[in-house]
């Protein structure tokens, strides 16, 4: 599906500079990290905040035939609308048109079998009191829920705020906000967490490390489970 999506697109990618593999490669990390919770709340509602163009839905259902867990779309309401006019609708999926940040979606939620959250490529974007307060909101709301997200380390943020051009034509968005490994391991002191496991944090020798997204990535995904009261 998400081949057809960009061949309906006819949008000039090339801008952006050489094709990469790493936004594929996080697609599939969250994806995995997704199909593991399911296996344990199968019905389970599964909320993708900014959810843009992502397909992980499909994918999802293509490997959970039988999947009987809720979708979520949160996001701003022209992406709303793309996604209503590119992508096919599911009975099992509700939209709130709003920004994350606007958290009455979490009263659309019944966490009551259970809550994985996903921000793939959002909380970078925001700044940093934003971020940790979306964190922080998610974990009050969903105790015993789950919420997936990737960041950038802090040297990749710094140089992002000056200007990073990815081509002749693009210069990427600053990113305002990232955490360390240990900063996230942090957020306990900070956000009723009970549990964090930093799926891929090892920046230095990435070269190594045996999960394919970190070789070909500067960012780190978090999963976090949110403790309950």
């Amino acid at each position: 599906m998400a081949i057809a999506l960009v061949d309906a697109i006819h949008y000039d990618f090339a801008k952006f500079g050489r094709p990469r593999q790493d936004i594929a490669l996080r697609a599939r990390l969250f994806d995995a990290q997704a199909l593991s919770y399911l296996a344990q709340h199968p019905t389970a509602t599964v909320v993708a905040l900014a959810e843009g163009l992502q397909t992980s839905l499909w994918r999802l259902d293509a490997a959970l035939p039988d999947g009987k867990f809720r979708w979520l779309t949160v996001d701003l309401p022209e992406i709303v609308e793309v996604r209503r006019r590119l992508l096919p609708a599911s009975p099992r999926v509700s939209v709130c048109a709003q920004s994350a940040l606007e958290y009455t979606w979490m009263d659309s939620v019944d966490p009551s079998d259970g809550v994985f959250i996903t921000a793939e490529g959002l909380l970078m974007y925001l700044q940093p009191e934003q971020a940790l307060g979306l964190i922080a909101q998610c974990a009050k709301r969903f105790p015993g829920g789950w919420m997936i997200f990737d960041l950038p380390p802090a040297w990749f943020a710094r140089v992002s705020r000056r200007g990073l051009r990815t081509s002749r034509r693009y210069t990427g968005p600053p990113l305002p906000f990232s955490l360390s490994v240990a900063q996230a391991a942090d957020l306990v002191n900070t956000v009723p967490v009970s549990a964090r496991s930093t799926i891929c944090g090892c920046r230095r020798d990435a070269a190594s490390c045996s999960t394919p997204w970190c070789r070909s990535s500067i960012a780190t995904a978090f999963s976090t489970r949110f403790d309950r009261a």
